[in-house]
């Protein structure tokens, strides 16, 4: 396959100029009204442990696998020309926007408050749309790898607690995916819905980071800018997904879902797939 110059890298299926508009937009809007969720005083009042068990979630160690998995990333390296901290950046900016706001971070954003309500067919529903939503084998296979050891990890934080098993039982009955079993362990907590998307996407941005740094490959200063780019640009993606019906909700990356499935028959690979 022909590789595409520089100047024609098409990231995931739009242009950059439009995800970098529309965060500019959201961010202008959000510093005029807060989110509605939002306590007064900001996390004044959030409890020590709860925002300690957040951190620990978007924390890169959480032992989910998620550094072996590059997302089309390895694959844009061989076939779109994401061969420069420039082009990597506007490459992850570009799918925070048009794939994670508008698949699982609005997935998390229903399942969190669905799983506060106790409201397990809707849980199943969002569970089901994430398994049926995932256009590649490898995107399904990271979906449910992870999801389950979430849930396995999870049963070792509540040994010894008999009000949560019941939870996990459940979740583990639908074949569970990620973005629903990381709200099944935020909503333990007392943060907001938009702090619980802030640590999912803070967490997804370092994985992807990570993957950035092995396999275009990149500098470590080169990737804490990427990092500081995508954390800049998270709260505006995160806001999108929170306002987001299920209707409206979207998993449409023909790009992204392309190079997916020719990472899953690359030659030379460091990613699972």
């Amino acid at each position: 396959m022909r590789r595409l110059p520089p100047s024609r890298v098409k990231t995931v299926g739009m242009r950059r100029s439009f995800a970098q508009q529309r965060a500019a937009k959201i961010a202008t809007r959000n510093t005029q009204t807060p989110p509605a969720d939002t306590p007064r005083g900001g996390n004044a009042g959030l409890p020590a442990a709860s925002l300690l068990q957040l951190i620990w979630l978007a924390s890169p160690a959480l032992p989910v696998g998620g550094f072996s998995y590059s997302e089309g990333l390895e694959a844009s390296v061989e076939w779109c020309g994401v061969t420069t901290e420039s082009i990597a950046s506007s490459w992850l900016s570009d799918q925070l926007h048009l794939a994670l706001a508008r698949g699982d971070l609005a997935v998390v954003a229903k399942a969190l408050g669905a799983w506060r309500r106790g409201d397990l067919p809707h849980v199943r529903a969002l569970n089901d749309w994430v398994l049926q939503t995932r256009e590649t084998s490898e995107l399904r296979l990271q979906a449910e790898q992870m999801g389950r050891s979430l849930v396995d990890w999870q049963r070792n934080q509540d040994a010894g607690q008999p009000e949560h098993p019941g939870e996990l039982d459940a979740l583990a009955a639908m074949s569970p995916t990620y973005p629903v079993a990381f709200a099944l362990a935020a909503s333990r907590t007392q943060v907001t819905v938009r702090d619980v998307l802030l640590a999912f996407a803070f967490g997804w941005a370092e994985n992807m980071v990570q993957a950035a740094l092995k396999s275009v490959p990149l500098g470590q200063s080169a990737g804490q800018r990427i990092l500081a780019r995508l954390a800049v640009e998270i709260p505006a993606a995160a806001d999108h997904a929170q306002r987001l019906m299920d209707s409206e909700r979207q998993a449409f990356s023909p790009m992204l879902a392309i190079l997916s499935a020719q990472h899953e028959t690359q030659y030379s690979r460091l990613f699972r797939s």
